[in-house]
C-alpha cells in the first residue's frame, strides 16, 4: 500500500489509542485518519475476524469509525495500526524489582492471582503478601481488589510471574535478632525449635543465591513456609504469659 514517508509526529508513541476513521481501503488493508496530520495504516492481519478474509470490505468500509491502537512506526516513518488492544505490559517490559499495580482476580489458598495487563496472571504466593502470619489470603484480600507489589521472578518460557507485596512493606527486624519485647526480658531464651527454625531459615537463604529455574523455586517455597512456621510460633509465644514452655 502506497504512503507519504513523512516521519512520524514525535508525540505518537506505541500503545497509543485512537479513534479514527478509515479514509481508504486497499488490497493489503486500509488507510486511516487518526487526526495527527497525516495517514496511518491497517494491514489486514490487524484486524479481528472470525475467519480468514477473502477482501478488506467484508469488515471494514471507508467513512467507518474505528478504534485502532498504534502498533509501531516503521523505519519509513509510517503508523502501523491494529485494531487488537495491546497489552499493558509485554514481556520484555517485565522487570524484576519494578514495582506494579493491579487487581486481585482469584484467590487461593496458597496465594492470589493478579491482573497487571500482562499476558498471563501474576500470582503473590501467601507468604509474599505480608511479613506476619496468615492462614488465608481473605484476611487481607478479597475479589477485586486494586494493590500493589514488586515482581520478584519473571520467566516467559514458563509464562510466569511471581510478585511481592510484602517487598514494599517496612521491613521487619531481620529474622532471629530478637523484638523489643523479647530484648527487654534479659531471661528471654529462643526455644529449640525456634532456634532449628531459624537455622533452617538461614541455610535456605544462604542457597538462593547460588539457584535457579526449579531448584530455585523450591527454596523459594521453603523459606515462606520456614518464614510462615516461625511467625506463628512467636504469635503464639505472645499469647497470656510468656508462654514458653509449651513450644519446648
Amino acid at each position: 500500500m502506497s504512503q507519504e514517508t513523512a516521519a512520524a509526529p514525535p508525540e505518537i508513541q506505541r500503545k497509543m489509542h485512537f479513534r479514527g476513521v478509515v479514509k481508504k481501503l486497499t488490497v493489503a488493508g486500509a488507510i486511516v485518519d487518526i487526526g495527527v496530520g497525516k495517514p496511518a495504516v491497517l494491514h489486514v492481519s490487524q484486524v479481528p475476524k472470525d475467519e480468514p478474509l477473502k477482501r478488506i470490505e467484508e469488515v471494514l468500509s471507508e467513512g467507518q469509525e474505528v478504534d485502532v491502537w498504534v502498533r509501531r512506526i516503521n523505519p519509513k516513518g509510517i503508523i502501523e495500526l491494529t485494531m487488537f488492544k495491546p497489552l499493558d505490559l509485554e514481556w520484555r517490559e517485565i522487570k524484576k524489582g519494578m514495582v506494579v499495580k493491579g487487581k486481585v482476580t482469584k484467590i487461593l489458598r496458597s496465594g492470589i492471582e493478579v491482573d497487571i495487563g500482562a499476558e498471563v496472571p501474576a500470582f503473590v504466593p501467601i507468604g509474599e503478601m505480608t511479613h506476619g502470619y496468615i492462614r488465608d489470603p481473605r484476611e487481607l484480600v478479597k475479589e477485586g481488589d486494586e494493590i500493589e507489589a514488586q515482581v520478584i521472578e519473571v520467566n516467559r518460557r514458563r509464562k510466569r510471574i511471581r510478585l511481592s507485596m510484602k517487598a514494599l512493606e517496612p521491613k521487619p527486624e531481620e529474622v532471629g535478632r530478637l523484638s523489643r519485647e523479647e530484648k527487654a526480658d534479659d531471661n528471654y531464651v529462643p526455644s529449640p525449635m525456634e532456634l532449628a527454625l531459624m537455622k533452617a531459615l538461614q541455610e535456605a537463604k544462604a542457597r538462593l543465591s547460588g539457584q535457579e529455574g526449579d531448584a530455585r523455586e523450591a527454596t523459594l517455597r521453603q523459606i515462606e513456609e520456614l518464614e510462615q512456621a516461625l511467625a506463628e510460633m512467636r504469635r503464639k509465644r505472645g499469647r497470656g504469659g510468656n508462654g514458653r514452655h509449651h513450644l519446648n
